[in-house]
């Protein structure tokens, strides 16, 4: 099998794709850095392709900024930076932003390797994976499967947004998973919110 997976690669033009080329690891599948390609045809550099866009880096700065100013930093820990977490050995997952209660993710508990409990929140924001590769998952798939997941693992909400259409996936266990126009207020934690539709208006960051 892996044999049969190699040869198909070479023949595609790139030899076996190293370890380091890859982004998460769900259901057992791997996740590919996008421009993971460009690395294995040394037109690009591994460092060029992890990089966030300069749309993807406000985003995350605004929703930052907004995290602080609800979440109690004595109660809560609130970390980002493509965080790890390791939900199982096929799962390992990375996000954006992620709300961690201080009673679970414990001192003794930060070490240099995943996190191994669930965060309260999970914020994404667009997609850091090349998707649609062989053996892959289309983005639809991706997201939600991702999204699942965590709440299995025992998230209680998981937001997803998304520049290309503008939208913001909420997905918790207890109701239908919904998806809102980012130019709304929506809700993040007891009654608190973020626009972020409103907020790049506001900078005059004006998008297609």
């Amino acid at each position: 099998m892996q044999a049969a997976k190699k040869k198909k690669e070479e023949q595609a033009g790139y030899p076996e794709i190293p370890s380091f080329l890859i982004y998460e690891v769900l259901d057992g599948k791997p996740v590919y850095y996008k421009g993971y390609k460009e690395v294995l045809a040394r037109t690009k550099t591994l460092e060029e392709i992890m990089g966030s866009s300069v749309l993807q880096s406000v985003i995350i700065d605004y929703l930052l900024r907004v995290c602080y100013a609800i979440f109690d930093v004595s109660v809560f820990r609130i970390l980002t930076n493509e965080l790890g977490s390791h939900l199982s050995n096929k799962n390992n997952l990375s996000n954006d932003i992620a709300i961690f209660e201080k009673s679970l993710l414990t001192p003794e508990k930060i070490t240099t390797k995943y996190a191994n409990v669930p965060a309260k929140i999970v914020i994404e924001v667009d997609l850091d994976g090349e998707l649609g590769h062989e053996e892959s998952f289309t983005e639809h798939e991706y997201i939600h499967t991702k999204a699942q997941k965590m709440l299995d693992f025992g998230v209680e909400k998981v937001f997803w947004i998304t520049s290309k259409t503008q939208k913001v996936l909420v997905a918790t266990p207890e109701k239908n998973w919904e998806i809102i126009d980012w130019n709304k207020d929506i809700e993040l934690f007891q009654g608190q919110t973020f626009n972020i539709g409103h907020y790049l208006k506001e900078e005059g960051i004006g998008l297609e």
